[in-house]
């Protein structure tokens, strides 16, 4: 039988058993997927590096209707996010975006643009420049949000809703202004709390992101 292929990011690893790993991955075209990855925690792994936090991969595995797990045989790295990592900001950053994927799409929903999303702020981010990480944070949030189907009328201060409509108009890299941690605070504070409701759950990672 031949391996299924798709264009991925990695949103999370686990241990399981002795060598292996479990990953948490969203492909561009079958939604978030869950799958066993046998020896990936040995030295000469098949999936070599290409397992890291939001790294951008081609992954072969194999799917049984019958299996909620499928079979991970390899994966060919295509943009790493090693440098972004060892930035502290920008890493908690990742984790935050790797996270409200992983609680907020259902599994085996295909959605291309929050995987065109994903791919979008990662670019951003890259550039390094001032500020970036905030208003991709802020950019990220919001359209999870709304690509998720539970947008409510913002309860948030007239500069941070108009700061959320230009980016519900234009991609990212053309959200102007300076950015700081304080930039639309109030806008992704509320972001994440509707987030945290539809979930029923709270995210693991805002109180990093807050400290930051």
């Amino acid at each position: 039988m031949p391996a299924e292929v798709s264009e991925a990011l990695v949103l999370r690893t686990y241990p399981f058993r002795e060598a292996d790993l479990v990953v948490s991955f969203l492909t561009r075209d079958r939604g978030r997927l869950r799958g066993v990855a046998k020896r990936a925690r040995r030295p000469k792994s098949p999936f070599g590096s290409g397992l890291e936090r939001l790294s951008h991969v081609k992954m072969f595995y194999f799917q049984k209707e019958t299996r909620e797990l499928v079979a991970l045989d390899s994966c060919e790295l295509i943009q790493s996010q090693f440098s972004l990592m060892a930035d502290y900001t920008a890493g908690v950053a990742l984790d935050f975006m790797a996270e409200v994927a992983e609680q907020v799409l259902p599994p085996g929903e295909p959605s291309e643009r929050f995987f065109r999303l994903l791919l979008a702020v990662l670019d951003h981010l890259r550039l390094g420049r001032p500020g970036d990480t905030w208003r991709a944070v802020a950019y990220y949030t919001l359209w999870a949000v709304r690509l998720g189907g539970f947008l409510p009328e913002l309860s948030v201060s007239r500069d941070s809703r108009l700061i959320a409509e230009e980016m519900l108009r234009n991609p990212v890299g053309r959200i102007g202004g300076e950015w700081t941690r304080e930039t639309a605070a109030d806008l992704r504070r509320f972001l994440v709390r509707r987030i945290e409701e539809q979930i029923e759950r709270k995210l693991l990672t805002v109180p990093l992101l807050e400290a930051l």
